[in-house]
């Protein structure tokens, strides 16, 4: 991996402002891909990206924990209105 510093990482103006856009949706987790004549030639992607997944990851078991435990026993949706209608199927 080749790190730019210096004169070789120099950009001015619009030219910045839009790199710094898309390292910044590359960091937020979103794929970048640069093109050039309509072919992709360069993917941005964060350097800690290993990171961010397994904190997504155990967000996600946090979540499905929760709804595990606020689940309950007993009536289903679908058998919710039973008591309304009678054996024949007609409301009572």
């Amino acid at each position: 991996m080749q790190t730019l510093r210096g004169s070789h990482a120099r950009l001015t103006g619009a030219r910045q402002a839009k790199l710094n856009k898309l390292v910044r949706l590359a960091e937020e987790g979103n794929e970048v891909v640069l093109t050039r004549d309509g072919q992709a030639v360069v993917r941005l992607v964060p350097a800690v990206a290993a990171a961010d997944v397994k904190r997504r990851r155990a967000l996600l078991e946090s979540i499905r924990a929760s709804g595990r435990a606020k689940a309950s026993a007993g009536l289903i949706a679908e058998r919710s209105q039973d008591f309304l209608f009678g054996e024949d199927g007609l409301p009572q």
